[in-house]
């Protein structure tokens, strides 16, 4: 003789399968979740940060092929 299922609990499982199988399907279908979305981009975030405070200032901006002190050399002789 074999063993009595109780239905009640066999739809349950059944139900909590197919749930589990959507929820996968919708994982891929979706992409990142949001958490992980957030923290991607805060790291870039403050690695623009940390570039650009690297960055160097253009000493000489009027005359970029001169190299330049920083400084204002004053009116140019010829």
């Amino acid at each position: 003789m074999t063993k009595p299922i109780n239905l009640r609990q066999a739809r349950k499982r059944k139900a909590r399968a197919d749930k589990a199988k959507q929820a996968e399907a919708n994982r891929i279908a979706h992409g990142t979740p949001k958490a992980v979305r957030d923290l991607e981009a805060a790291r870039r975030d403050k690695l623009a940060r940390q570039v650009d405070g690297h960055k160097r200032e253009d000493p000489n901006p009027e005359f970029p092929d001169e190299p330049g002190t920083g400084e204002d050399p004053g009116p140019r002789s010829k």
